[in-house]
């Protein structure tokens, strides 16, 4: 019997998942990971955590299901939006990621609104606001110049997993729509608008298919992760488009509620179709797109209330 990987890449913690063919779930891991508050607006995480939590969530779901690691047939990929994560050419992290609660790039959205939000708009179907990723990316050119100038490349969460696995820089369909200068139509980089933004060419990955084999495990990540080197790993996608895969969600008009550190609303399409008020993005399903709306507010709220309330009952029953 084969196997499959499936790893989750959240705003609160790493989840993995190993499934047989006829996809019962064999053995699932999770590991917890920070996310840091250093200024007002600002929520960053240090990819090197998601990686380390990687690492342990495989070896444990390989102790779990005492399976052989050339067994596993293949890898794929899923985690949390808008991530701008920073790597040299040597792959080294430069700083850590704003993550999409971040809104420290407020003030670069309200400039650029006035100047070329419409081009954007037209362009990529979603509005200007500090949570994506380009104007991450913008902050950086202008906050922290030292580390702009040796991006060699900006993963996404996935992507930056991808390459851990991989040595492989890439950058999957569905979270294309975190830069304004992905075009939704083409589904493709407009380097004319990376122009008008500032942005270096070089810094967006090769666009692959979410379904697309990559590359496989190297030795080094084989080492780590206790899987085996030569296992092929797919780009993967944004959590929520996997999700909605996940649940049926393939056909026009079908539409899921998600929930998470945030919850939210997806609607499957045929078409792009944006709205301002919303968020359009690539489907993890070949030819088809999701608009999105959410809330910050979800089980990181939930989290929050059983930390801080429940503890206080807890105590007041003692």
């Amino acid at each position: 019997m084969e196997y499959l990987l499936g790893i989750d890449i959240g705003t609160s913690a790493c989840k993995t998942a190993l499934f047989a063919d006829n996809g019962r779930v064999v053995a699932q891991a999770s590991r917890e990971y920070p996310v840091y508050y250093p200024h007002p607006g600002w929520a960053e995480q240090d990819p090197t955590d998601w990686w380390d939590a990687v690492c342990g969530c495989t070896h444990d779901v390989l102790d779990i299901s005492r399976i052989a690691p050339a067994d596993i047939a293949g890898i794929g990929i899923d985690g949390q939006s808008w991530s701008a994560v920073a790597m040299d050419k040597d792959g080294n992290v430069l700083a850590n990621t704003p993550i999409w609660m971040d809104t420290r790039a407020d003030d670069i959205c309200i400039a650029w609104e006035k100047i070329i939000g419409k081009a954007l708009f037209e362009c990529s179907g979603n509005p200007l606001k500090p949570s994506y990723t380009t104007p991450k990316v913008a902050w950086y050119q202008k906050n922290m110049p030292e580390v702009y100038s040796r991006i060699h490349k900006v993963l996404q969460s996935n992507s930056f997993i991808a390459y851990c696995l991989t040595g492989v820089f890439s950058q999957d369909l569905s979270q294309g729509y975190g830069w304004h200068c992905f075009d939704q139509k083409s589904c493709d980089w407009n380097l004319e608008l990376c122009e008008m933004l500032g942005i270096h060419p070089e810094f967006l990955p090769e666009i692959y298919e979410c379904h697309a084999v990559i590359g496989s495990v190297t030795l080094e990540a084989a080492t780590k992760t206790g899987l085996c080197a030569g296992t092929p790993v797919v780009a993967g996608g944004l959590d929520a488009a996997c999700g909605a895969l996940g649940v049926g969600v393939i056909h026009a008009g079908e539409t899921q509620e998600q929930g998470g550190q945030a919850g939210g609303m997806s609607i499957c399409m045929e078409q792009p179709s944006a709205d301002p008020r919303l968020i359009l993005g690539c489907h993890v399903v070949p030819g088809r797109w999701l608009l999105q709306g959410g809330t910050v507010g979800g089980g990181g709220v939930m989290r929050w209330m059983q930390k801080e309330i429940g503890e206080q009952f807890s105590m007041r029953e003692l």
